[in-house]
C-alpha cells in the first residue's frame, strides 16, 4: 500500500520533516525508497538530467509517463509525484484535466506537481476536483526560466514576499495538498510555511519548511562538474564510477580482465 497524501499532512501536523527526493527511473527509484524516502518526484527536470536539455522546457508529457511509469514499476510504498510539463496544462482547463489524467492512468503516480500560483488556481481547482491530488510549485518555477530572467532567488523584497504568500494561499484554497518552494529567501519560505496549513516542501527555501526536496544526482555527486547551493554532496559518485570505469578499460587493454574465474 502506497503512501497517501494524508500521511504527509500528518506528518506536518506533528512537526515531522518530511523527506522528498527526485528519481527518474527504476535503478534510482528503487534506492530511493528503499532508504525510506516516503514520497518521490519524477521530475521535469529530466530534461536537464537525463535527457540533456538546457532546461526543463522541452520535456514532453510522453518522456513524463515513460519515466513515472519506470519509477512506479521499482516502488511499492513511496507515493509518486508526476510533473505535468510546460505547456501541458497552459492552454485550458480541459487540456490540464486530461494530461494529470494521462499522468495518473498511463503514467501511473498518485499526484501530480504544477508550476503556478494565482494565474492557475482554477485550474488546480478543477484537477483536484475529478479526483486528481494537486501539488502547488511556487518560487523559482523553472519552466518560465525565460520570463524570469535565469535562475535567481526568490522573494528579497517586500512586494515579491506579498505576491509569493498570496500565491501560496491562492493554490492552497485550490484544494493543492503540499506546495514545493524553490529558492526561496529563508525567511520567506519560513513565513510562507506558518502561515500555510498545507506542507511546504523547500528547496534552497531553508530550514523552516515542513520538508525538503533534493535531486538524486545532485546529493550523490553523479554530475561531478555540477554541484548547486542548495545540495549537500553525501557522496562523490561520479568521480567513483569513473574510476570504476577507467580500472575496467586499463584491465581490458592489459589482458587482466577476464580471468579464468570470469570465463566459461
Amino acid at each position: 500500500m502506497r503512501h497517501s497524501i494524508r500521511r504527509f499532512q500528518k506528518m506536518r501536523d506533528d512537526g515531522n520533516p518530511i523527506p522528498m527526493m527526485t528519481a527518474y527511473d527504476y535503478t534510482s527509484a528503487y534506492a530511493v525508497e528503499k532508504a525510506g524516502v516516503p514520497i518521490i518526484l519524477v521530475g521535469d527536470s529530466l530534461g536537464q538530467v537525463i535527457l540533456g536539455h538546457d532546461s526543463t522546457v522541452p520535456v514532453t508529457m510522453d518522456d513524463m509517463i515513460r519515466h513515472i511509469q519506470m519509477v512506479v514499476r521499482s516502488t511499492e510504498k513511496s507515493h509518486i509525484v508526476g510533473d505535468l510539463p510546460f505547456m501541458s496544462y497552459q492552454v485550458s482547463e480541459e487540456q490540464a484535466i486530461c494530461n494529470a489524467g494521462r499522468l495518473l492512468k498511463e503514467g501511473g503516480c498518485q499526484s501530480v506537481k504544477l508550476e503556478g500560483g494565482r494565474s492557475i488556481a482554477k485550474t488546480v481547482k478543477k484537477i483536484v476536483q475529478v479526483g486528481i491530488p494537486v501539488m502547488g510549485h511556487l518560487g523559482l518555477t523553472p519552466q518560465s526560466v525565460n520570463q524570469m530572467g535565469g535562475y535567481r532567488v526568490q522573494g528579497r523584497s517586500p512586494e515579491e514576499s506579498q505576491i509569493l504568500l498570496e500565491d501560496a494561499l491562492a493554490i492552497q484554497e485550490s484544494g493543492a495538498y503540499a506546495i514545493v518552494l524553490e529558492l526561496v529567501s529563508s525567511e520567506v519560505a519560513e513565513m510562507v510555511t506558518e502561515k500555510l496549513s498545507i506542507p511546504i516542501i523547500g528547496i534552497g527555501s531553508g530550514a523552516g519548511c515542513s520538508g525538503q526536496v533534493q535531486v538524486f544526482h545532485d546529493i550523490l555527486g553523479l554530475i561531478p562538474d555540477f554541484s548547486p547551493k542548495h545540495a549537500r554532496r553525501y557522496a562523490e559518485m561520479g568521480v567513483m564510477i569513473q574510476n570504476a570505469v577507467e580500472s575496467y578499460v586499463s584491465d581490458v587493454m592489459d589482458k587482466k580482465f577476464p580471468s579464468d574465474e570470469e570465463s566459461f
